[in-house]
């Protein structure tokens, strides 16, 4: 019974629960940015170089013998995943620089005292004035 409480207890801490709303909203960002890429970058860049669609860049290894398919490398897929690698990586870092100069500002904002503390320090001059 003891293995299942502490179960219940890592399943069921904030940082677990964070950690998976994560991964669901990263999983999600990455299949936006790869259709990004895909749909919108790619067909302008292959335009530019000539017409090259990256996707379909492949070396046959091996020829389609009787029932047995090809032996394909499929090159163009790997140079489109490091694309999409790229731009992802780029737009995290992007935005994780721009929570960093969030977080930066909260923090050099002058905090003010509490009431408490005004009122003491009123108090205070109060009685030196009155020496």
């Amino acid at each position: 019974m003891g293995m299942m409480k502490e179960f219940k207890d890592f399943a069921v801490k904030g940082n677990v629960v964070d950690m998976a709303v994560g991964i669901i909203i990263g999983a999600a960002f990455g299949k936006i940015v790869s259709s990004f890429v895909g749909d919108v970058l790619m067909p302008p860049i292959g335009v530019l170089l000539g017409g090259v669609d990256f996707s379909s860049l492949a070396y046959t290894v091996k020829a389609a013998a009787g029932d047995l398919p090809a032996v394909i490398i499929s090159y163009g897929k790997f140079i489109q995943t490091i694309i999409d690698f790229t731009i992802i990586a780029f737009a995290i870092f992007i935005a994780v620089k721009a929570i960093n100069s969030l977080k930066k500002k909260e923090e050099e904002a002058p905090v003010a005292p509490p009431a408490q503390e005004v009122l003491l320090t009123e108090i205070r001059d109060l009685l030196q004035e009155r020496k």
